[in-house]
């Protein structure tokens, strides 16, 4: 058993390094792809990334991107005719119907409606005004090489993003829990109607919380995934890609292999002193109440910031194992891990103090 078990180990770390090695190479089928850190920014693998190309229904992304900043999800609002009327795919909205902002959301990224992206336009400012904010909104997250004519992906020769600047506006609307969870979502109802989500590796990817689908003609095959794993998430991205399912397991796979398991702490380790006051010790020491380890890049550990949440000074008496805060790891501004403190030892009152405190009790009671 130990045998096969080796010659299973050997065989996946092959199939593993000719993975890597094939992405090394720049082999996938897409006309640019990337795949980064969602959030550090870290590119993990790319080729062509910051070639101008259209994207197709991947467009999206930014379109609820937007929409989600106007806020009050939950109005309704009534379908209008030039709604029901876009070409190409649809949730199928009705001239008269009531949705919800949210409800319409859901058809735009999980039934890809094209006439779901003119309807959000249109209750969000009105059409030209929203591409407007999507580019406005373009600018803010530092891009330069992305343009909207539409809210939907249709063809327009100013319509294009690169793989670079795709995966930093997906990054950009992760950080939403309300994005995150439509995207993540396999079947959604509204009404009549039961919305299915087109992005195949909810279900064949582990780790799987996304993206976006996208395909016109003049596009070709274009897909946005994101995965997470071990507390970390990746971004992957390729426009125009006839392989586009297969290339982005590899690159998720190869992404993840990047990484690897740091013990930042062990459970019971001095962590931090604290000073005391009034005790017969001036400081006591914070001990750590697990293991706390995570998985980073090379290079990474060095960059991790450490806060420290609770009193920084403290006043005998001092229990031990009483709770003494938090101690939180941060990479790129996000929380990687945190962990419980207590203190590591008991100080007492020193004999004057103690006397003090014997007398205040005696007054509070005798107030009593």
């Amino acid at each position: 058993m130990q045998g096969r078990g080796a010659r299973l180990k050997r065989i996946l770390c092959g199939l593993l390094l000719g993975v890597l090695c094939r992405l090394s190479a720049g082999a996938v089928d897409a006309a640019a792809a990337v795949t980064i850190d969602a959030d550090t920014g870290a590119v993990l693998f790319e080729q062509n990334a910051d070639a101008r190309l259209p994207m197709a229904s991947t467009t999206k992304i930014m379109t609820a991107l937007v929409a989600l900043g106007e806020g009050d999800l939950d109005r309704s609002y009534t379908v209008k005719k030039s709604y029901a009327q876009v070409e190409g795919s649809s949730m199928y909205l009705r001239e008269g119907e009531t949705l919800t902002l949210r409800d319409t959301l859901y058809g735009l990224m999980l039934e890809s409606g094209n006439d779901a992206a003119v309807a959000i336009a249109g209750e969000c400012g009105g059409y030209q005004a929203f591409v407007d904010k999507m580019n406005a909104k373009a600018a803010a997250l530092g891009l330069r090489d992305t343009h909207f004519d539409n809210p939907n992906g249709l063809p327009s020769d100013t319509h294009y993003t690169t793989a670079r600047e795709l995966a930093a506006i997906t990054a950009a609307a992760l950080r939403d829990p309300v994005f995150r969870q439509i995207v993540a979502t396999k079947r959604y109802t509204v009404g009549d109607r039961t919305l299915t989500n087109h992005n195949r590796l909810l279900a064949q990817y582990d780790g799987a919380i996304g993206v976006k689908t996208g395909y016109t003609r003049a596009a070709g095959r274009c897909l946005v995934s994101a995965a997470e794993r071990n507390g970390r998430t990746l971004i992957a991205v390729t426009l125009n890609d006839p392989n586009d399912w297969d290339d982005h397991r590899a690159m998720l796979d190869a992404g993840f292999a990047q990484y690897a398991p740091v013990t930042l702490h062990q459970a019971g380790e001095a962590i931090a002193t604290q000073r005391v006051f009034g005790g017969e010790a001036d400081s006591v020491p914070l001990l750590a109440d697990h293991t706390v380890t995570v998985y980073l890049l090379p290079g990474e550990r060095e960059q991790l910031e450490i806060v420290r949440y609770g009193e920084r000074i403290c006043y005998a008496p001092v229990v031990q194992t009483a709770q003494a805060g938090q101690i939180e790891y941060r990479l790129g501004g996000r929380a990687l891990a945190r962990d419980g403190l207590r203190y590591g030892g008991a100080v007492l009152l020193v004999p004057e103090q103690m006397g003090l405190a014997e007398r205040l009790l005696a007054r509070l009671r005798g107030a009593a």
